[in-house]
């Protein structure tokens, strides 16, 4: 059993990049992922979302990737030359001929010249795709281990909660099975006194045991019972279970509590009517720790 929060954190090396990888997970009905990262890494939005759907099914995650340049001479510079050249030919031609001079200063126009977007580019120098991807998926390797193994850690410690509380329900239920007996002889008690006060004491015995079970079929709380029984041992089924549980323990506590339910709506001794309160204030805690579970 793993529980749907937890965090891990990874990190991975390129010659050019440090790479950091921070993922962490809370209560969700269903998968939802939450990529922050480069616009660079975008490309491997696919690689990444198939990467965690191996390992996280259920939850919010949260995955947050972090590039640092391990060198400060990541500036890449490219002038055109070929423009620039014949750009200054043309001006030593043109000038020449156009307004008579031997010569304009080189020097000073090529100063000028090299600061223009036109003939310099100076732009970032992006690492070699393969190389970072092959550190980020190494990254998330590492940050998936690890919150796979904080989501088990603290699924453990919900799995001794969810037995123990299955002990208690279990106790309870032992309980009221022994009270079906004095709720059965309560029915017998108060049907045949209200029909004797009616009828007087000659009362038809065929017709008060037709009338009695027809009481006692409206009230019979034995069928709820065994579907308890049912339930709970499904429930260690689950709770012994490798794969992911929550949906399906999530379903069956919603059948448990309907039938407390109906257990309390059918019953007026006050000891089934205590066990029923005991038993719905159980199983919302049960309810309460299985939103939790993957």
């Amino acid at each position: 059993m793993k529980s749907m929060t937890g965090f891990g954190k990874g990190s991975a090396e390129t010659p050019d990049v440090q790479i950091e990888i921070e993922i962490k997970s809370v209560n969700q009905r269903f998968l939802d992922l939450q990529l922050r990262m480069p616009k660079q890494l975008n490309p491997l939005e696919g690689a990444l979302r198939q990467s965690i759907k191996q390992t996280l099914q259920r939850g919010r995650i949260e995955l947050y990737v972090t590039l640092k340049e391990k060198n400060t001479n990541t500036k890449q510079i490219e002038i055109q030359w070929d423009l620039l050249e014949r750009f200054m030919q043309e001006i030593d031609t043109e000038v020449k001929d156009r307004f008579d001079l031997a010569e304009l200063p080189k020097a000073a126009l090529l100063e000028q010249f090299l600061l223009h977007e036109a003939f310099l580019t100076i732009s970032d120098q992006e690492p070699e795709e393969s190389t970072l991807a092959d550190g980020v998926m190494e990254a998330l390797d590492q940050a998936l281990a690890a919150i796979d193994q904080s989501r088990w850690v603290e699924g453990q410690g919900i799995l001794q909660i969810l037995q123990e509380n299955q002990r208690q329900l279990q106790e309870k239920l032992t309980e009221l099975k022994q009270f079906v007996g004095l709720y059965e002889a309560d029915y017998q008690e108060r049907f045949e006194k209200k029909l004797t006060a009616y009828l007087g004491e000659e009362v038809d015995r065929d017709r008060l045991l037709t009338e009695l079970a027809i009481l006692l079929e409206r009230g019979d709380i034995h069928e709820e019972l065994d579907r308890l029984s049912i339930h709970l041992t499904t429930m260690t089924e689950l709770l012994a279970a490798e794969t992911p549980i929550g949906r399906e323990l999530d379903f069956l506590i919603q059948e448990m509590n309907r039938e407390v339910n109906t257990i309390g709506s059918k019953s007026s001794p006050i000891q089934i009517k205590n066990s029923v309160v005991q038993m719905k204030t159980i199983i919302e805690k049960i309810r309460e720790q299985v939103q939790n579970i993957e």
